[in-house]
């Protein structure tokens, strides 16, 4: 979405901003680096937003990038990490850092984050060692997408969630993207990838 910025909270390495849409507020919980990369109250934004909805709860997440929401997802993914754990983690590390921990199996690295201890962060670093290769090309056979790319990144999420392996789903987007050409769209690519992944 694209906002204005009405004003953030930064507490224990993650917190919330408000963010202003055609004159409604949203609080919006966010990483400690994506309320850095938000720039200053005033001022024009764009924030990719994911919705966890509960059976008493609405929590709306901000992420500065596609790729760090990305990574969200795979996160929350693993048994015992919740959105807060998730944003401790993507607070204290950068993308490349967290590829680089989980392609070397170092769980300390992770175990840095608030609310993650040495078990968990051995679990986390276990589950998505071949997982994260759709995420950034650790681990993992084949042609892989960064999420950076925005549509590949997401059409590669939806692949996965539909039960495909990374490293499939990756091939795939990566085989429908050559032949669509750099304008297509996220329903074009996810069709095609579709069709290719079943052959």
């Amino acid at each position: 979405m694209i906002a204005k910025l009405k004003g953030k909270l930064d507490s224990s390495g993650a917190g919330h901003a408000v963010i202003d849409v055609g004159g409604v507020g949203y609080l919006v919980e966010a990483s400690a680096r994506t309320l850095d990369a938000l720039g200053a109250v005033g001022g024009e934004v764009t924030i990719h937003t994911e919705m966890l909805v509960g059976e008493d709860f609405l929590r709306l997440l901000g992420f500065a990038r596609a790729e760090e929401r990305d990574w969200f997802r795979l996160l929350t993914s693993v048994q015992g990490v919740g959105a807060k754990v998730a944003l401790a983690i993507l607070s204290v590390l950068e993308i490349a850092d967290l590829q680089r921990a989980l392609a070397s199996g170092e769980s300390a690295m992770i175990a840095r984050a608030n609310g993650v201890g040495p078990k968990l962060a051995q679990r986390i670093t276990h589950e998505l060692k071949d997982k994260a290769g759709a995420l950034g090309g650790i681990a993992g056979s084949g042609p892989v997408l960064s999420t950076t790319t925005g549509p590949l990144g997401d059409a590669v999420a939806a692949l996965t969630g539909l039960g495909f392996k990374p490293a499939e789903a990756s091939a795939a987007v990566a085989a429908a993207s050559e032949e669509l050409g750099s304008g297509a769209t996220l329903d074009g690519l996810v069709r095609l990838a579709l069709k290719k992944a079943a052959k």
